[in-house]
C-alpha cells in the first residue's frame, strides 16, 4: 500500500535514550528538562525568538483567538483544514469568509478590506501547503483598520520568507506537530510571537494561567505538551536536513513526469519545505476518475483541503467560487520519505493515463 504520507520515526534506540531519561527523571510533563531542550533547539533550527510548543496544532488557534478575537468577526479563508474554522467557532466568534488566489491558494488579499466591518477583530489566513499568504499586504490592511493577524501556519516547519522563518510574520503563528507533519512530537504543535507582552500570555495561556503555583495572571487551559512527545521531537529533529532532501526529490520527479495537470504557485521569495504535492484536475469527474484508478492499484491520495470550509453546516459562508471549485478538484499525490522510484513511476503512469 502506498498511503498518501508515512511518519517519519527515527532509530527507535535513538528514542529509548530519551525515554530512559524519562524513567530515570521521573519527570512525564509540566515543561521538564527534554520540554526546555526541545524548545531551545527548535528556536536555534528555525530562526525564530521565541517558541512555545503545544500538545497539539490547534491548541495555538484557540489560545491566540480567545486573546485576540474577543468573540468579533475574523476574516478567515474557506480553503484550509477544518480546525481553522473550528478554532473560530469554538471560541465563540464568527468566521467571515474570504475567497482564495486560484494559483496560489492562499486568502486573496485584495478582497479582505471588503470584507471588514466594524466587528472585524482579527485576520486569521492559512500559509497554504506550506505557501506563504501575501504577507506584506495584510500586515498594512491590519494596520489600516486596527486589526490583529494570526497565521495558521501549521504546514510551514522549515519555510523561510524574505530570508526570515515564516513564523516571524504576524501577532501570532502556529504550527502542528502532528505525525504527519514533517516535523513531529507525534502529537503536538507550536505557538510563536515577536510580541513579548503577547508572548508572555501566550504561556501563561497554556498552562492554566498559573503564576507560579499559588497564583494566576489570567485566564488559562491545559496546551502542554509532554516529555514522551518531546522526546520524539529531540529525536526527529536531527533528522530534519534529510528529510528535506527526500522529499525534494520525489516533488522533482512529480515536476519532470506530470505535465497535464496544474500545480500550487509558490510565493516569490519563499524557501519551500515540500510538505505537500498538490495537483488540481480540470474536472471532479477527472479526479475521482484517477483517484479510483490509484486506489486500484493500492495507492491512496487525499483531496486535501476538502469540502471548502464556507459549506460546512455549522458555519453560514457566502458562496466561494474559487475555493469551492479548487476544493472539489484538488488531489494530494503520496509523498514521504521512503518512497521509491518504481513507485513513484507507477503513481506517475497511472495520472498521466
Amino acid at each position: 500500500m502506498i498511503p498518501v504520507t508515512k511518519s517519519f520515526l527515527p532509530p527507535i534506540n535513538e528514542y529509548t535514550k530519551y525515554l530512559e531519561s524519562i524513567w530515570n527523571s521521573q519527570w512525564l510533563t509540566n515543561r521538564g528538562p527534554l520540554v526546555l531542550s526541545l524548545e531551545d533547539k527548535l528556536k536555534a533550527h528555525l530562526g525564530t525568538n521565541n517558541i512555545i510548543i503545544t500538545n497539539n496544532g490547534t491548541i495555538p488557534l484557540q489560545i491566540a483567538l480567545k486573546l485576540l478575537g474577543k468573540k468579533g468577526e475574523i476574516i478567515t479563508t474557506p480553503f484550509s483544514y477544518v480546525a481553522t474554522t473550528a478554532s473560530i467557532v469554538w471560541e465563540n466568534c464568527t468566521p467571515v469568509f474570504v475567497d482564495i488566489h486560484s494559483d496560489y491558494l492562499t486568502i486573496d488579499e485584495t478582497k479582505i478590506e471588503v470584507a471588514i466591518t466594524k466587528n472585524t477583530t482579527a485576520i486569521l489566513a492559512t500559509h497554504v501547503f506550506g505557501n506563504p499568504c501575501n504577507i506584506e499586504l495584510i500586515k498594512e490592511i491590519a494596520a489600516k483598520h486596527n486589526l490583529k493577524v494570526i497565521y495558521d501556519a501549521a504546514h510551514c516547519f522549515g519555510v523561510n520568507y524574505k530570508g526570515k522563518s515564516i513564523f516571524n510574520f504576524g501577532d501570532v503563528s502556529t504550527c502542528s506537530f502532528h505525525a504527519t507533519k514533517l516535523f513531529h512530537t507525534g502529537e503536538g504543535g507550536a505557538m510563536f510571537s515577536e510580541d513579548k507582552e503577547l508572548q508572555h500570555k501566550l504561556f501563561y495561556s497554556h498552562n492554566f494561567g498559573h503564576k507560579g503555583t499559588l497564583d494566576f495572571y489570567g485566564l488559562g487551559l491545559n496546551g502542554k505538551i509532554s516529555e514522551l512527545q518531546a522526546a520524539m521531537g529531540l529525536s526527529v529533529l536531527p533528522y530534519m536536513n534529510a528529510i528535506f532532501s527526500e522529499r525534494k526529490k520525489v516533488t522533482d520527479y512529480y515536476d519532470s513526469k506530470i505535465k497535464n495537470l496544474k500545480k500550487i504557485k509558490i510565493r516569490e521569495g519563499t524557501e519551500w519545505n515540500y510538505s505537500y504535492y498538490p495537483v488540481i484536475f480540470e474536472t471532479e469527474e477527472l479526479l475521482i476518475k484517477t483517484e479510483m484508478n490509484l486506489n486500484k492499484h493500492h495507492i491512496f491520495p487525499r483531496r486535501y483541503f476538502y469540502p471548502s470550509l464556507n459549506t460546512i453546516h455549522y458555519v453560514s459562508g457566502k458562496n466561494m467560487l474559487v475555493s469551492e471549485s479548487t476544493a472539489k478538484r484538488i488531489l494530494c499525490l503520496p509523498l514521504y520519505v521512503g518512497l521509491t522510484e518504481q513507485e513513484l513511476e507507477l503513481i506517475t503512469t497511472i495520472i498521466n493515463y
